[in-house]
């Protein structure tokens, strides 16, 4: 989740990652155990905060935001890769920097990047945009139509698209002033005739996944079977859980635990081979990328 307390916005965005730590009980969730073994990731060159990772399809790319904390100036960062623990900063990517929060990068496999800025929320209540991606540039950045409810209040702060660019797993966040929203829910678009709209059903096939918690984050595989997110499960509790289906149309079936990520934690995303899960965790104050193994 990315989300923040912006100067020019009137106190509207406030940080919503204000909870401190983890710990949820196997007694009360269903686990899901493969996954192991917590390691931390090395970007040479970036000592600050890093937030909402996203690991590109062919693996060379990983996208990242620093702090998304008040005052702060959140902008998406990219590093190659050297190995899976360890990248190679890169810089800004200036393409999708504005004066406002810009984060949450994520791309299909053709280079179709999109992301959530908060640039021009009051004049459109729009916050999701797309660009193109090659060799470190994005061009061609602008609002991605079809998925904003158009209305003050709502917003749509995380999302990921599949590998084939047909389909956004975004968040729908209802705020009303509070430190964090009201209600936030998993949805999905589809992209007809090279446009995204809400995709009709979204709410049945989510059924399972989306509670009167707050879920966000959303993380989808490959063949779009699979689903990570995260759940706020109580006032101090952050857990990240994954739910799976047989097809495509069907809906996921009942979340598990990842027991494996435990902490201030948040924003899971996979590998290209899907044995690896990558994600942030807050450390001795500071917001690291960590990747646990399957």
């Amino acid at each position: 989740m990315i989300f923040k307390k912006s100067t020019n916005i009137a106190g509207f965005f406030l940080l919503l990652t204000v909870f401190l730590s983890c710990q949820t009980s196997a007694q009360k969730v269903l686990e899901y155990t493969q996954f192991k073994n917590p390691e931390p990731v090395t970007i040479r060159g970036f000592d600050d905060h890093a937030m909402e990772p996203f690991v590109s399809r062919d693996g060379e790319y990983l996208f990242f935001n620093n702090s998304n904390a008040p005052g702060v100036n959140t902008e998406i960062h990219y590093a190659t890769r050297i190995d899976d623990l360890t990248y190679q900063y890169k810089g800004i990517l200036k393409g999708a920097s504005s004066d406002k929060l810009d984060g949450v990068p994520t791309m299909d496999e053709e280079g179709n990047f999109y992301f959530v800025s908060v640039r021009n929320y009051f004049n459109d209540f729009q916050t999701i945009y797309g660009g193109k991606f090659s060799g470190g540039d994005l061009t061609n950045v602008g609002i991605v139509y079809g998925i904003s409810k158009k209305k003050l209040g709502h917003l749509n702060f995380d999302l990921e698209v599949s590998a084939d660019g047909n389909t956004i797993y975004f968040v729908d966040g209802i705020f009303s002033g509070k430190p964090f929203p009201d209600k936030a829910d998993i949805a999905i678009a589809v992209k007809r005739e090279g446009k995204f709209k809400r995709l009709s059903g979204s709410e049945e096939i989510l059924d399972k996944i989306n509670t009167k918690r707050l879920e966000y984050a959303p993380a989808i595989s490959e063949d779009e079977l699979e689903i990570f997110f995260t759940r706020h499960m109580s006032k101090q509790k952050l857990g990240i859980f994954r739910a799976v289906r047989k097809e495509k149309d069907l809906p996921f079936g009942k979340p598990r635990w990842v027991s494996a990520i435990k902490g201030h934690i948040e924003a899971p995303t996979l590998s290209p081979d899907e044995r690896s899960l990558y994600y942030h965790k807050k450390e001795n104050g500071k917001f690291v990328i960590y990747r646990v193994t399957r």
